[in-house]
């Protein structure tokens, strides 16, 4: 049978408990709820939240606040010096340390034991019992596994106590028998140094059987280019032969999208979307043809959406398919009608699906345009297919008004391979984001409001020594796509001069 057909029958209950998300999602919702309330009853959050009294979804809504990171940081704080029960039972030791991506300040996202195993690496086996069954010929655990990580230090010196990106978290925690299907070894993987570690990573892995990968695109693509050059072979099947799938996740998959098909030619190669972020994991691509994602409602997680534009706020059970909505999230890690700062659009409802629509702060709508990152990603990918270009990394923001008193979006974007004829390449990039966003067409009308947009061509490696400067090279984070404000293109701007 070998270990992939046992672990495939392993998971088979867990699959098959799928099923409830068809026709149960309210009344697993539901419990999840009061699960919540029952543990953290008794925190100092649940007592001045009155979380032992509340018994409906009503209730909840009046007594909790909707919250940020500002709202909940003193409490974090205090939780990380080492205070017991305060938004969750007990002494949480971990802390998954976000970039932040739209300012230079870090957050540190408490992730509990429970949360660990109920949120974070439920998720990671969801992941892979959805891939088993969508492909009966898979081997996966007929070799090992490359799973990116990132690195942690102490957390204000406290024993046992760490803050660090969540991917190494995971690493650190995870069950000791998955090490022997992964690569690298844990010292190279928790390295804080992404270069030297991206070096060492290749080395370890290019002459093991890897078949499969884990981790964020843009980081696990510098990996894979480095394994190329110390191999010298043109495709990366000639390294890993039996490599079949890609789990992925932390940004959006479109940009490199043809830059693994052109490194991965293999007609068995697979890409399975996870939603996995320092909050927790929320979706998993289980039809492999559908991009849509499964929203997981049987973790430790409750959901709400709040409707963009408004201050409607509801539960799963109350969203429509097709409206842009902010997820708001309460969890085993003590977070409390979180705005994560994500956008979402439902695709279907029971099971739910949806797909990632960007960031509730990574737009553009400086002259009532909203244009979001889905926009975007969608736009770039019709240009690259009409010219032939591939984009690595990309940023915009307005140009509210220049000398000759002319308003843009203006485009820096960093080319794997740039087109033929970059006017081509922005015409159709104006042209596709007209088509799929009225708002910015209604504003591009006879160049009134919004003149065409600007796109300039950021020279090679101008994203990693933006992030390297920032002290972000490596781990899980990324480049802030869209923007209101030009802070981050400006400084990209004058770095693309050097």
């Amino acid at each position: 049978m070998g270990l992939t057909g046992i672990a495939r029958q392993i998971f088979s209950s867990r699959w098959r408990q799928l099923d409830r998300y068809d026709n149960q999602a309210a009344e697993l919702q539901h419990a999840v709820l009061a699960h919540l309330m029952q543990r953290a009853k008794n925190t100092e959050y649940g007592r001045n939240h009155d979380f032992e009294g509340i018994k409906s979804y009503e209730q909840f809504v009046k007594n909790v606040p909707v919250n940020d990171y500002e709202s909940l940081k003193d409490d974090i704080d205090r939780m990380r010096q080492g205070e017991t029960d305060v938004l969750w039972p007990g002494r949480i030791k971990w802390y998954a340390k976000s970039s932040g991506t739209t300012n230079d300040k870090s957050k540190f996202i408490p992730v509990s034991a429970e949360g660990l195993k109920r949120i974070h690496y439920a998720g990671g086996t969801d992941s892979v019992v959805c891939y088993l069954y969508n492909n009966p010929k898979s081997n996966m655990f007929g070799g090992k596994g490359l799973i990116l990580g990132g690195s942690h230090t102490p957390n204000y010196n406290l024993p046992g106590s760490l803050v660090g990106d969540l991917s190494a978290i995971l690493i650190e925690n995870i069950n000791p028998v998955v090490n022997l299907f992964r690569v690298p070894k844990k010292e190279t993987a928790l390295l804080s140094d992404f270069e030297i570690k991206r070096d060492r990573i290749a080395r370890e892995a290019m002459n093991r059987n890897v078949t499969n990968l884990s981790g964020v695109p843009s980081w696990m693509l510098s990996v894979l280019n480095r394994v190329m050059e110390l191999s010298g072979k043109t495709h990366l099947e000639e390294v890993w032969p039996n490599l079949e799938v890609f789990f992925h996740g932390g940004v959006a998959f479109t940009p490199y999208r043809a830059q693994y098909q052109q490194l991965i030619t293999s007609p068995n190669m697979h890409y399975e979307e996870t939603y996995n972020a320092s909050e927790g994991f929320f979706g998993v691509q289980n039809d492999l043809t559908d991009k849509s994602m499964l929203l997981m409602i049987d973790y430790d997680v409750f959901y709400e959406f709040q409707e963009m534009g408004t201050d409607n706020i509801v539960p799963l059970w109350g969203v429509e398919t097709g409206k842009n909505y902010a997820m708001l999230i309460s969890t085993s890690c003590g977070l409390w009608r979180y705005m994560i700062g994500d956008t979402v659009t439902f695709t279907q409802k029971n099971p739910y699906k949806f797909v990632i629509t960007g960031r509730t702060k990574y737009f553009i709508n400086a002259f009532g345009e909203e244009l979001i990152q889905d926009n975007a990603e969608q736009g770039l990918a019709y240009a690259c297919q009409q010219t032939g270009a591939n984009v690595l990394e990309y940023t915009a923001a307005p140009v509210f008004m220049d000398s000759n008193a002319k308003c843009r979006h203006q485009w820096l974007i960093e080319f794997a391979k740039a087109p033929d004829d970059l006017q081509a390449f922005s015409d159709a990039l104006d042209r596709k984001l007209q088509e799929l966003n009225s708002d910015y067409e209604a504003k591009r009308y006879k160049d009134i409001t919004l003149q065409h947009l600007e796109v300039i061509v950021a020279r090679k490696d101008l994203f990693n020594d933006w992030l390297k400067l920032r002290g972000k090279l490596g781990g899980q984070n990324k480049v802030p796509r869209l923007s209101n404000s030009r802070e981050h293109i400006e400084q990209l701007l004058k770095l693309n001069e050097k």
